[in-house]
């Protein structure tokens, strides 16, 4: 449990030396505040440089609150907040394992797993209070542009989509731990996230991990629990303990050099 604790705090101390604990904070509240602000200035927006015929009128249908909320998640978080994830991420384990430092750590008698999940759990602290603040300033917006969203009905979608993030969160270092080469971390997260998400829309099974991403839409639309949510988030949780543990596996295995 030391070993664990010295870990995770080295871990922190890196991410507010490399500014990661600034940057990306700021960038999900930034990403939280584009969707409200953009929708609800779009008809000027338009206005302005669509070049449109002289007494044009614009009319854009007002999107509802739930709608602005769920625009956000799937446009903002789950394409650019993503992509983020993984740019930051993508070198946590393979940069180590290359530049060295990881065989100087791992040759004492310290804990491969401490090791691993120190680095994983101190992503998931900076990844989610980076996206709680990113939805609480979306919450904020779309209520002081829109109207109000129930705060116990946007935590509700919150935690839904949460946990999503972790999934891909540990797709990476998944990944990170097979693998030498950072792009290549990054690119087998993406593409499997990319098909898991396809795959969601095409084929009508409930318990898929990508359906957390509707059921957060359909659970801020309609304020009740999307049947099948309770399979999804059982699959996803189980899937991420296996990613985890089959991390540890094949990091104990692999050369360090």
């Amino acid at each position: 449990m030391n070993q664990f604790i010295i870990f995770f705090n080295k871990e922190n101390k890196e991410m507010v030396r490399n500014f990661k604990w600034i940057w990306m904070p700021l960038l999900f509240i930034l990403l939280g505040m584009i969707q409200p602000v953009t929708t609800y200035n779009m008809p000027k927006i338009i206005d302005s440089i669509g070049n449109l015929p002289k007494g044009a009128i614009v009319e854009i249908p007002t999107p509802t609150a739930s709608e602005v909320l769920f625009g956000t998640v799937s446009q903002q978080f789950n394409m650019i907040g993503i992509l983020v994830i993984v740019l930051a991420f993508m070198a946590s384990v393979p940069g180590e394992r290359n530049n060295g430092s990881a065989a100087l750590v791992l040759v004492k008698p310290v804990s491969i797993q401490s090791y691993l999940l120190a680095k994983w759990l101190s992503a998931l602290l900076l990844v989610w209070v980076s996206y709680i603040f990113g939805m609480l300033a979306n919450w904020y917006y779309t209520y002081q542009l829109f109207e109000l969203v129930n705060f116990d009905l946007m935590v509700k979608g919150l935690m839904i989509y949460g946990l999503w993030i972790t999934f891909i969160t540990t797709l990476i270092f998944f990944f990170g731990s097979m693998m030498k080469s950072s792009g290549l971390t990054a690119a087998f997260t993406l593409i499997v996230t990319i098909v898991l998400s396809f795959l969601s829309n095409i084929i009508q099974k409930e318990w898929l991990p990508a359906k957390l991403i509707h059921y957060t839409g359909e659970l801020w639309s309609t304020t009740a629990l999307p049947q099948g949510t309770t399979s999804a988030i059982t699959v996803t949780l189980a899937t991420i303990f296996i990613l985890i543990v089959s991390a540890l596996i094949i990091f104990r295995s692999k050369e360090l050099l």
